[in-house]
């Protein structure tokens, strides 16, 4: 998991929900959706090189329409793609997951910030 500043130009990594699909798992992300008034969650769509939706990404699907049943704000997928292997590169302390949920939502907000 990872968040953004107010200004949704820096993205940090919070942590690792294990098993987050659960109930207990749901549970503890809507708390910290709330904790940190955010207005949007983003999932990371695990797409193939050529674009396509396969066996990871139709689970991911499945985990975002219990997220979504399960908070009161938007669920947005985003490409993963290159996350983990952009994380690795940069380093840091907080487990690789965290720094790959804040590469994915730096890429986002870029992304947002691009289409004005």
């Amino acid at each position: 998991m990872a968040v953004s500043d107010p200004t949704g130009t820096l993205a940090r990594p919070l942590g690792v929900i294990e098993r987050a699909g659960s109930e207990a798992g749901l549970r503890e992300l809507a708390a910290i959706v709330e904790r940190e008034a955010a207005e949007l969650v983003l999932v990371g769509l695990p797409l193939s090189l050529d674009s396509r939706e396969h066996g990871q990404a139709r689970e991911v699907r499945s985990f975002v329409a219990s997220l979504t049943a399960a908070l009161a704000v938007p669920v947005v997928t985003y490409d993963e793609r290159f996350t983990t292997k952009l994380a690795d590169e940069r380093g840091g302390r907080s487990a690789l997951d965290a720094r790959a949920a804040a590469v994915l939502l730096e890429d986002y907000l870029r992304a947002q910030e691009r289409r004005g």
